[in-house]
This record gives C-alpha cells, structure tokens and sequence, in this order.
C-alpha cells in the first residue's frame, strides 16, 4: 500500500474533504501545539460531535498551558463538565504544570518529551509531535486500525498484541512516506484518520467504498469482507453499581452538594449527597442519613441508568427541602451550579430532582 502514488492520493482526498474543526487551520499549515494537545486529549473516547461543543470554550478560557496551570482544579472540571472520562481534565490540568515547570511553558516537540507528560500515551504524543511540529512520528488510533486493517484484508482484533505491532509498523511506514514525500507526516497522520471517521466507517454502518481515495487498493473491499474486518472486540463484563442521590433544597432554592474524593469515579467532581454500592440499592434511610436529614423528608422521584465503558449506574433519585444545618458540603444557588464540576449524571439527578419540587402536589 505504502508508496508515493497511494500517499499523493490520499493527501490530495484530504485537502478536498477535510472536515472544518475548529482545533484545525489550513491543511499543512502550522499549527498552536498546545491547541492540538487540547483536541486530542478531549477526542480520547468523547465523540468529535461533543467535542466541537466543548473546545471553543475550553480553549477560550484556557488558551495557553500558563493559563491552565494557574487555574484551580474545579475551574478546570468545570470547564470539562459534560464530557466525561473527567481523568483526562486532571491529567491535562497536571500536564500544563509540567509543560510550565518543566518545558518552559512551551509544549514538547519530541514523541519522548511528550510521553512524559501526565495521560499522554503513544497515540497522542505522535499525533502532537507530527501533526503540531512535523515530526515523523506514527499514530494508531480506532479510526487508522480500521482503514489499515481493512487495506491489508487482516482480520483480526485491534487489540491483539501482534496486531497492534503490525499496525503501529504500518503507521510508522505511512509517515515516514508522508515527509519523504512532499506531503508531510502530520499531514498523512490527519487524512488516514479523516478517511476512517467519514468514509471508512465501523459495522454496523458500511463503510462507503465508493468515496474511498484507497478503494482500489483496499483488499478487503475486492474480498467483500469489509463488513468482518476488523474482528470485534471480546465483550466485556460490566460492573453493576446502585447509587441513590439526594437533591436537597433549601428555602432560599439552594441546593446541598458535596465534592468527590480524588479517586474512583467522578474524581473531585461535585455531586448532591449520594451513596454508592455494588451489593444492592441504598435505601432511603441510608441516603437521609447521608444527607444529614430526616428520611421522611425525601420523597422518591424517579430513577435511570447511567453507562460508561466499564459500569452501569443505576441510581435513584430523592428529593426534599432541608434547613442549611448541615457542616459539609456546599449550598449552591441553582445560578452557580455551572461554575462547578458536575457530571452528567448528576445535572440529571438535579434536573430529576428538582423537577419533583417544583411541582405543587410535592409540597404538602
């Protein structure tokens, strides 16, 4: 696959269809190191969809690693809210301190600087050292597996050792062709990811072959076997955890929120007062408790299921009014809940919760 005319082909697809991102600029132009070390940090595991929301923003309030490394770390959780995986704002957060203690304030250009850095791995790091300073450095992420594995007709599952060796191989060839050639290896880097998120798409969707600038090279499409390549993952266990949340009012419309411990999920995010176990339900007594309020004063008023890759949440959700007696936590006006780290999980809780209190027949 990997010779001048493939490489030229696919460029030149990518200059004509490239998305327009706001983390991009002009194809092959330069481009703000520390922009892309945003976009690629958010883009880990959080579809681009949310992430076209959320980086303006981001990037607006934090333009530069100095600005983030001075922030406090709610400031920061809050900024991410609503995008989950809230590990990677820790991680960046800690990785902009060390880009300003350690690099001078100026992102690192080389894949092993960048390995340093806190949440960096492979993947990321060759996508900033190329894409940011034209370092030919190789990525592999779900979108090039694909395209690689379809090109060659492997079926096998990306997260097979001896695959991952043969794609992090061929990704290397591909960018070492890129900046021999006049293209560039960010620039290859970018157009076989562009290609497998807009073209070269995952079952069950089929990938459209025929906007495909690899098609006539592409093995498993003259095999027909597009739709089986690559192998799918071994399912997973999901663990099961049962939270009950308390949304507790108070008469001025404040509601009582606590701050997570630095561990487990949601680390250091803000939540109403919630309990968790992995055994059963909590009860509403266990949650009253929690609270600091009598049970009789939560009324049950609805419940869901939350996913995240590894667990379901299923929670409860209680809600009453209360005098602000209670030492811990933080009674936050319903105008200030954005300035503090939720997660979407607990913005449903609120809105479940609060919901309940509004309506008149709850307030007898």
């Amino acid at each position: 696959m990997v010779n001048a005319r493939t490489i030229d082909t696919l460029a030149r697809w990518f200059r004509a269809n490239a998305r327009t991102l706001p983390w991009r600029g002009p194809i092959g132009a330069p481009r703000d190191p520390w922009a892309v070390l945003v976009s690629e940090t958010m883009l880990q595991q959080t579809q681009v969809a949310r992430v076209l929301e959320r980086f303006p923003r981001f990037i607006r309030r934090f333009p530069t690693a100095q600005s983030l490394a001075a922030a406090p770390d709610h400031d920061v959780l809050a900024e991410w809210a609503g995008m989950g995986y809230y590990r990677r704002a820790r991680n960046l957060h800690a990785a902009a301190r060390m880009i300003v203690d350690r690099f001078d304030g100026a992102v690192p250009r080389t894949v092993e600087d960048l390995l340093a850095l806190p949440g960096v791995g492979r993947y990321t790091a060759g996508a900033v050292a190329s894409i940011a300073f034209g370092d030919v450095a190789p990525i592999v992420d779900g979108n090039v597996a694909r395209v690689l594995l379809r090109v060659h007709g492997r079926k096998a599952r990306v997260d097979d050792r001896e695959t991952q060796r043969f794609l992090w191989e061929q990704a290397a060839n591909l960018a070492a062709a890129g900046a021999k050639g006049r293209q560039g290896a960010g620039v290859v880097n970018e157009a076989i990811m562009e290609l497998g998120a807009t073209v070269c798409l995952p079952a069950p969707a089929m990938p459209r072959c025929e906007e495909c600038p690899l098609a006539r090279w592409c093995v498993a499409r003259r095999a027909g076997a597009q739709a089986r390549i690559p192998l799918p993952r071994a399912a997973a266990n999901k663990k099961t955890v049962y939270c009950a949340s308390a949304v507790v009012v108070d008469s001025r419309g404040r509601v009582l929120l606590e701050q997570r411990g630095d561990g487990g999920m949601w680390a250091g995010l803000w939540q109403t007062p919630t309990i968790e176990r992995t055994d059963r339900a909590p009860t509403r007594a266990e949650l009253a408790r929690a609270a600091g309020i009598a049970a009789r004063q939560l009324h049950a008023c609805g419940g869901f299921t939350h996913t995240t890759t590894h667990r379901e949440v299923e929670f409860r959700v209680y809600a009453g009014a209360a005098k602000p007696v209670r030492e811990r936590g933080r009674w936050v006006a319903p105008g200030r809940l954005g300035e503090l780290g939720l997660s979407s999980a607990q913005r449903r809780v609120l809105s479940i919760g609060a919901g309940v209190l509004r309506t008149p027949t709850r307030s007898r």
